[in-house]
Formats: structure tokens, sequence, C-alpha cells
């Protein structure tokens, strides 16, 4: 049984029994058919499925989430090139001396808020903003998207009427049992200037600069919140609620321009389901362009290059993927520290002090982690501990690409990291910064030695962030939202050309928010749903 300290085991019973009744009698069609149950689409399953006149299917690639690596926060790492990752790994990167990136993304009930380090994050003023702005949509405006957040978040900090709410699904608290080093970071980014603040979803995500203890959806007795188990699986009990795992979503069927449902792998199976009214792909930013570009969704060149019809030019798809990419600056703790594989201290800061809104992000980590260029070059002492600073919104910009039109041909993944010269400044001026968090005053009682990167200079310091970059698995915006040409969704996240067909996950955003992914994704769900809700007369 899965180790939730809030479980009912009558209801997990009932679901059992429900799941096995309708997974074994599976309808050819549903109203409503959600690809991928991840941190959006796991929200959009429970929404419409809180209409019981609406059937709702949920597919999902990966396999169940009742496993000790899932619910115990403290194993997230022991998820990471499991059966539970997809394992993406980047094309070997020019900017990275011919590294590759690994990719991890989830590949289970949950997607990546079951293997995730569990921070929530809701975004930045001037990111939802900057949505409302893109979309012409102004129902993706910072206070339009506070609103939904009090409304879902269940809310186990200080009382905080304007910014929290108390009676949603999303259980968050601050950093629980935390280490004693993450309020001495907090304390040490204090001394150098940077405000800080109760939480990083209050006012902090207002400021152009800020740190604070790390919110997390850990509770007390060290048990993950998944949106999966926020989300859907209080509602697997109900008839119209079917969630279908080891499902991989090939391509949609269409009639005309009308999208009409899936083409699936399950059990060794290529089965089709129909979907009366709509389907909704949350697959993530890497498997929703491959599916659209499978379906004939994408730029025409791209698709006749691999020999796939055209149903609908969007060259945007497979386009503008952006991800957080870090460096881990590193210390060695004084004494043998107590285990801690979480982070529970997050600082936002800026470059320069013209801009507006922070541009720079670290968060605290009690664990010693690096690549292996780095590891080798300094040597990585067990106990150790780092910053894992990044650009909050890179200029750089990727692609993901179809290698093949069958479905288990993989992607191409060009992530083009530090590719454009305005982020290898921005990031220059990261490590130079959190060396100064670092090797403040307040955090010195837990300072044994710098192990990386030391007092590097110019070319040296160029050289270890090249080697030094890796990724937060934040991959986004490969299905953009927006009104150019190279937009694939609306503000209502429906595919231009298409019925019938929306995107929801991650992928359609138009430029990344500022630090961690799941609570934006979140969000993407519940505004997807509103718009289904609202366009259906549900």
């Amino acid at each position: 049984m899965y180790n939730d300290s809030t479980a009912d085991f009558g209801l997990a019973e009932r679901v059992r029994v429900n799941q096995q009744r309708l997974t074994a009698n599976l309808a050819a069609e549903y109203d409503f058919i959600v690809c991928g149950a991840g941190s959006s689409g796991s929200v959009i399953a429970r929404r419409l499925a809180e209409n019981t006149d609406a059937s709702v299917l949920l597919l999902e690639a990966g396999g169940s989430d009742d496993l000790p690596s899932v619910w115990s926060a403290d194993q997230w790492h022991t998820n990471l090139a499991s059966p539970r990752d997809w394992g993406f790994q980047s094309a070997p990167d020019p900017n990275l001396h011919g590294r590759t990136l690994p990719l991890s993304m989830g590949k289970v009930l949950g997607g990546g808020s079951s293997i995730n380090v569990m921070i929530w994050a809701r975004g930045h003023r001037s990111d939802w903003d900057f949505f409302a702005a893109e979309s012409g949509e102004p129902a993706w405006n910072y206070e339009s998207v506070l609103k939904i957040y009090r409304r879902i978040e269940d809310w186990h900090g200080d009382p905080d009427p304007r910014y929290r709410g108390t009676t949603g699904p999303v259980f968050v608290q601050p950093a629980p049992n935390h280490h004693p080093l993450a309020p001495a970071v907090v304390d040490a980014a204090g001394s150098l200037g940077i405000p800080t603040f109760t939480s990083a979803n209050g006012p902090m995500m207002e400021a152009k600069a800020g740190s604070s203890i790390t919110d997390l959806r850990v509770r007390n007795d060290g048990s993950r919140e998944s949106v999966f188990r926020s989300y859907t699986y209080p509602y697997m009990d109900r008839p119209n609620l079917t969630v279908l795992t080891h499902a991989l979503v090939k391509r949609v069927d269409w009639e005309g321009n009308r999208v009409t449902g899936v083409e699936v792998s399950h059990d060794g199976q290529t089965r089709h389901f129909a979907a009366g009214t709509e389907v909704v792909v949350s697959l993530g930013a890497m498997h929703t362009p491959k599916v659209l570009m499978l379906s004939g969704v994408g730029d025409e060149n791209e698709l006749r290059r691999v020999g796939l019809p055209v149903r609908q030019h969007l060259p945007g798809v497979g386009q503008n993927y952006q991800d957080h990419i870090g460096f881990d600056c590193m210390w060695e703790f004084n004494e043998p520290p107590p285990q801690n594989f979480r982070s529970e201290a997050t600082v936002m800061w800026q470059s320069r002090p013209e801009l507006e809104a922070p541009d720079l992000f670290a968060c605290e980590g009690a664990i010693p982690k690096t690549t292996p260029e780095n590891a080798a070059r300094y040597g990585i002492p067990d106990a150790s501990w780092i910053l894992f600073g990044a650009l909050s919104h890179p200029q750089s910009r990727g692609r993901v690409r179809l290698t093949g039109a069958d479905p288990d041909d993989p992607v191409e993944i060009n992530a083009n990291a530090l590719s454009h010269p305005d982020d290898l400044r921005t990031a220059i001026a990261c490590v130079e910064f959190i060396r100064e968090i670092g090797n403040a005053a307040p955090v010195r009682p837990f300072v044994k030695r710098e192990v990386m990167p030391g007092s590097l200079r110019g070319a040296a310091l160029e050289e270890f962030i090249r080697d030094a970059a890796t990724t937060y698995w934040h991959q986004v915006g490969t299905a953009k939202m927006g009104r150019d040409a190279m937009s694939v969704v609306d503000g209502s996240l429906r595919v231009y050309g298409v019925e019938n067909l929306r995107i929801a996950d991650g992928s359609i955003m138009p430029r990344i928010t500022t630090t961690n992914t799941m609570a934006p994704c979140v969000v993407i769900g519940e505004r997807a749903a509103e718009s289904i809700k609202a366009e259906h007369g549900l």
C-alpha cells in the first residue's frame, strides 16, 4: 500500500476493484482521452471526471507509482535511469565540449512529480504576465494564476490569505525537518543583500531577488505527494474515470482536420480509442511534439524529410526547446553531515541591476553532485554540499526532431545549451555570486574547504562552466502558446488548425518559468480544464 499518511484504505480497495473492472472492459469510445498522467494530465483527468456524465480515459506509458522509491522522498534519486525514467539524452553539444546531457523525465503515474525533488515553485509574476501577453488571454496573468494557486493549495505553513490557500488538493509546506545548512544559506544570501522571505511562493515571486526555505510537497513522515496522488487517485473509484498504464500513445486518429481518437500500444497490441469530445496531449516537451509530428502536425519540411504526410503545417512544433541549465559549485563539510537528499533553500537574484525580475536562481543540496568531467578533475568528497545555480530565462533555444516515421524511432534532442553568447556571460555571473554565498560567514561552520570551482577567472572559468553545465530536468517550450507563426496552441491551448485537440503540459510555455516547473504545470492543467469545461458546458 502506498505510504501516504492520509491514506484511506477503504478508498484503496475501491480503487483497485474499480480499475480492475474498468481496464478489463475497456470501451471503444470515451468522451475525453487524456494522454499522459504527469503534472498536467493528472489535473485534467480529475477535473473532467468531476462531472459524472463525462467518461475519461487517462493513458500513461509508465506503470504504477506504488513503490518505495516514489513515495519515500529521500529516494527520489534512485528513480533516475530506472524503468520510471524515460532516460532521454541530448545530442552531443559543441557548446559543452561535445558532452551529452542526461534528460530524465518521469515514466510512471505522476510523471515528473513522482521522481523529482518535490520543489513547489509557482513561477514569478513576470512569467505569468508574459504568458498573458504572448497568448492575448488575460486568464494567464499573474493575478488570475494567483487565484488558482490559492484555490488548489493545502498550505501547511504560516497563514497568509493573500497568497496561500488551505482547502485545495495540493499539500505543500516549508521543507520539514530541514538540514541546518538550509537556513545558513538563506542567511548567507541575506548577508550579501538578498532579501529574506518566509516562503518563495508569496511576495518573493513578485520581487527582483529573494531567498527562503524551499516549499516542498513532502509530508513530515518523509513521504512524497505527487500530483497524481493529489488529484487523480482520489477519483479512481468512480465509474467514469479509467486509468490505463503501460499504454504508449503513438499518434492521434483523424477524420478530415478533426481528431477522433488515439492509436495506442498496450500489452503488445495496437489499439484505437475514440474520443467523442476531445483528445488532450500532456506528454511533455519530448513526446508531445513527437506525437504531433507522427500525426502529421508540424513543419511540413520536417515531416516530408521522414516520409510523413502533412495534416497541419505548424513550423513551431519541436522548436523553442528550453531548459534550466545549471552549474554545481561545491564545498566539503567540516564534519560528516546527516543524510539528506532534498533541496531546502532557494535563492533568486539578478545578474544586472537594471533587470525588472530575477534572471538567476540557485538551490542548496546537502549532497555531492557534479558532472563526470568535473568529478574527475576535482575529486568529490563524500561529505560535501552544493549550490546548484541556473539561468532563469536562457536565451539559447534547442529543438526536438524525429529520426524516423516509426513511433519506436527515438527523437533527436538538440539542447543547444549556452549557444547564445548572453547565456555564457550570465552563467559566469551566476557562478561568481554562488561562490560568494558559499564562502559567506553564515555558512562557514559547514565548510572545511571549497571543492570547486575555486577562484577561476576568464577562459578557465568558461571551461569550468562548459564542463559543469547540466540540466534541472525542466524541459519545456516545444509546442508553445502564442499568436505568432511559430506558435502551436492558442490561449485556450487548442492546436491551431485542428479540431478536438488540445495540448496541456510544459511544452506550451512560450518561455520557461523562473525556477522549478512542477507547480506551473499544475496551473497549465487547471487552465486547460477550465477552458474545456467552458467550451463544452461541463
